[in-house]
């Protein structure tokens, strides 16, 4: 049960004692954004949140990175317009000391000019990635357009002119006026006492800061709109980013729960209506949802809308119909019945993690100023009728008031005229019929479960079977938290494709759930959304299957939902040409994303011939090839019960899943084909590298080496490598961002595949950066292979990868999926039971030796995206 207390200072401490896992996570809530910003302080929010980890009078510049990683705990912020967060996750039994990292940082912050000039850089840097992003872009032009005077119109980074203005006077005037207990919220969850919580809390954040609270900000009051704004404008993209605006009240409004479920009805989901309507029925756009912004101050309603820019003119009259018919009309009482269930269901979701429980109380506290508004909203949400939804959708949803915004590729025949006669004219027109909606069959026809089976197991242990079939089943019980998770796996997906067929695993999981021969695609995203849970097909580069999350209420009707879509997909022509429509959209529009483009790059100089130099969507040319009969014959080939791993993890029984498995799975069909022979990848005979010219604000990099199998036994050290290298503490981030300023986003990965994957290093950086970027990520490379690496920075790495695994691992979803993939690959649970042991059995010379076989730039691979 969440509590609540104050200290004498004024700091206002949210907890809950969770002892599920053996995690703690604390995070301080600042109650001061970019909307408590000056003119002159635009951006200023945010570089705290970076330097704020930059030293304190106790700890140097990346001790405190350093100290949370060699602890297994995570550190990180984020920054709004109305708050700055601080947030670290770690171990219990380390709970006190990253409590105390974290006071130390909120209370007594070094801002060292020098580290402020070396931080300044890399905002700057920030600041070029999120111009290289579109829906950064079309977001802050719907933010700009639709508040004129109030500061919610400013980006919350700021620009790179203001950053670069700010000095140590600034900063710390800045500190000093919102960073006192009274302005601060500690939200803390997880496996320690309420004793313990309140003796550290006192010890770390007790006491006169030396800061006296000076009251609120005060913030500009943005008009009430009294007619349309409307900005669209060419930019340079592949598809069209669109949005349609209307202004709603604060998040404290008593319309806002009401407001919530208006945005899940009209855009939420797949059988929310603008995705029936727009996308599905009519393939209008390649995505569109709705969404109820609603922060301290007035926020927006927006329905967002990715698109081929010549459906612009018909998307955009579909969704004025859609909309205004929840203007005029009553939703059916079960369809707001299912809306009701599902944002109910989030706070169960939200159990599943400390972190994510900690961000709620700390959200409900610092935003709303009670921890019972919590209470307040979901009674409210329970008392929702069909009469509530249309008022508040006839209050607000005024077609006459809205915000039009869109980035429109070059060229594009649509303009603000277009736009606003299509919004007079749809909206003046009767609405038409009300959106079908279908009731699914009903699940409780299906036959009753008999069970008389094995005796449950302990929550600590993994029960696994093989059926007669030959597939595996692996259930372990965790019964903390009312849900559960499947995750079904087969070898294939990338690693089976050839350049002819690319592309066939990534459309054969997205048709999975699209049909089979009892219930049709928009009956089968009813039943998921019934369930309240989730069901989405997955292809990746060495497996191919299926993943679902349900309350566990609703096991059996979800088990055999789960399993129909699995075994008896239809692959029906009009859904299969739909998907592949927008398959093809995703692969116009990969240009968008950059840093993408540079890993596409890499794998196809990397590797020349094995499949794994494709890209997991495929090209143009393979996918408008792929049909029904290809997608049936990879299902029938490769996707028997007898090549099946499943796993169930969550609040179930063991006796009751694995009667259900051999119910559904215990039989095979006898067409699984054997897997093909995939030809090893040729050793490397010298460097290789290549660039794509694209005009970006960054160059991105990628720079790797070939890897290693999943089941190579030299894993976990090139894990270790990798940890040294990057994390906050790595050599990467530490030399190269901290240090040199050179980028914001600086990472090493390990992808390891049944076939040998590859080792890299990945960088995005200004362009006039890009040549002394890459010598320095050579030089850290040549030290970690060369030189003798010190035993507590091994010691460091080993232990945050240890921490983090298990962080991770508190989703019932992230456990499935791991038992699931190892026992695919054939690794056993072997990194399920025994990962911290094998990591902590890597030594300082297992690290040298793996990095002096990787590591040579004789043969390597350079990819570059950029001017």
């Amino acid at each position: 049960m969440a509590q609540r207390y104050t200290l004498p200072n004024g700091l206002t401490v949210v907890f809950e004692e969770l002892h599920s896992a053996r995690v703690a996570a604390f995070q301080v809530w600042v109650k001061a954004g970019s909307a408590d910003e000056r003119p002159d302080q635009a951006g200023l929010a945010h570089l705290h949140e970076h330097m704020l980890f930059k030293g304190t009078a106790r700890r140097g510049p990346g001790e405190i990175a350093r100290d949370v990683e060699a602890h297994g705990g995570e550190i990180n912020a984020w920054t709004s317009f109305d708050q700055t967060v601080y947030h670290i996750v770690i171990a219990s039994q380390f709970a006190r000391m990253g409590l105390d990292i974290l006071g130390d940082a909120i209370r007594s912050s070094a801002f060292d000019a020098d580290e402020l000039a070396r931080e300044i850089e890399v905002v700057c840097e920030e600041i070029k990635r999120s111009q290289d992003t579109p829906a950064r872009r079309a977001s802050r032009d719907l933010f700009s357009t639709a508040y004129q005077v109030h500061p919610y119109r400013a980006p919350v980074i700021g620009t790179a002119e203001s950053v670069r203005s700010f000095n140590r006077d600034k900063v710390l005037e800045f500190y000093r006026r919102h960073y006192t207990p009274k302005n601060l919220v500690l939200s803390a969850v997880g496996d320690f006492t309420e004793a313990e919580l309140r003796r550290w809390v006192e010890e770390i954040f007790g006491g006169d800061w030396g800061r006296p609270y000076e009251g609120a900000v005060g913030r500009a009051r943005e008009p009430e709109l009294t007619h349309r704004r409307v900005l669209l404008r060419p930019d340079e993209v592949k598809e069209a980013y669109f949005n349609l605006a209307f202004p709603i009240p604060q998040a404290s409004h008593p319309d806002v729960p009401a407001l919530d479920a208006l945005a899940m009805l009209a855009g939420q989901g797949e059988t929310s209506r603008l995705v029936l309507e727009v996308k599905r029925k009519r393939s209008l756009v390649n995505d569109v949802h709705a969404y109820a912004y609603t922060p301290r101050d007035p926020g927006l309603f927006t329905a967002s809308l990715t698109l081929p820019p010549a459906k612009l003119p018909q998307a955009l009259e579909e969704t004025v119909r859609v909309l205004a018919a929840l203007r005029t009309g009553l939703v059916p009482a079960d369809e707001l019945a299912t809306v009701k269930a599902l944002i109910e269901a989030e706070a169960i979701y939200q159990r599943e993690t400390m972190q994510g429980l900690a961000r709620k109380l700390g959200h409900y506290q610092s935003s709303m100023g009670d921890l019972a508004a919590e209470a307040r909203y979901y009674e409210a949400i329970a008392r929702l009728t069909p009469e509530h939804i249309r008022e508040v959708a006839e209050r607000y949803l005024r077609f006459d008031h809205t915000v039009i915004t869109g980035l429109l590729p070059p060229g594009t025949p649509f303009n603000a005229e277009q736009a606003e006669e299509i919004l007079d004219r749809v909206s003046r027109e009767a609405p038409g019929a009300p959106v079908e909606r279908r009731a699914p069959r009903a699940a409780s026809a299906e036959p009753a479960l008999k069970v008389s089976r094995a005796a449950p197991a302990s929550p600590s242990r993994v029960v696994e079977e093989r059926l007669p079939s030959g597939a595996r089943i692996l259930v372990r019980e965790e019964p903390a938290v009312p849900l559960f998770a499947m995750r079904a796996a087969f070898p294939g997906g990338l690693r089976y494709e050839t350049a002819e067929n690319n592309g066939l695993t990534t459309l054969l999981g997205r048709c999975l759930t699209r049909g089979t021969p009892t219930h049709d695609a928009e009956e089968i995203s009813h039943l998921i959304d019934s369930f309240a849970g989730s069901l989405t097909g997955q292809g990746g580069r060495n497996s191919v299957g299926l993943r679902g999350e349900f309350l566990s209420r609703h096991f059996q009707p979800a088990f055999r939902l789960f399993a129909d879509c699995l075994l008896n997909p239809r692959f029906p022509e009009a859904e299969v040409a739909r998907e592949r429509a927008l398959l093809l959209q995703d692969i116009l529009t990969r240009e968008d994303k950059p840093s993408g483009v540079a890993f596409d790059l890499f794998g196809r100089t990397l590797f020349r011939t094995h499949p794994y130099r494709l890209s997991t969507l495929g090209e143009q040319s393979s996918v408008e090839k792929l049909g029904p009969d290809a997608l049936r014959a990879y299902h029938a080939a490769h996707m028997d019960p007898s090549q099946l791993v499943l796993s169930v993890v969550g609040d179930v029984k063991v006796d009751e899943v694995l009667a259900l498995a051999h119910e559904a799975f215990g039989v095979s069909r006898g067409h699984a084909a054997p897997p093909p022979e995939v030809q090893p990848e040729p050793p490397l005979e010298g460097p290789r590298s290549d660039k794509r010219v694209l005009a970006r604000a960054q160059a991105h990099l990628v720079l790797g080496f070939p890897g290693v199998r999943v089941s190579d036994s030299r894993r976990h050290a090139l894990e270790v490598l990798s940890t040294l290298l990057s994390g906050q503490g790595g050599r990467l981030f530490v030399e190269l961002r901290d240090k040199r300023s050179m980028a914001y986003s600086v990472s090493s990965f390990s992808m390891e595949g049944v076939d040998p994957g590859y080792f890299a290093v990945y960088m995005g950086t200004s362009p006039e950066k890009l040549e002394a970027a890459l010598a320095g990520i050579r030089t850290e490379l040549t030290r970690v292979r060369d030189e003798p690496i010190p035993e507590a920075e091994l010691s460091r790495a080993k232990q945050h990868l240890i921490g983090t695994h298990e962080i991770g691992l508190q989703r019932n979803g992230s456990r499935a999926a791991l038992l699931a993939l190892d026992a695919c690959y054939h690794l056993g649970q072997e990194n399920f039971f025994h990962y911290a042991e094998r990591v902590a059995a890597v030594t300082a010379e297992d690290v040298r030796t793996v990095a002096r076989q990787l590591i040579d730039f004789e043969r390597s691979a350079l990819a570059v995206v950029g001017p």
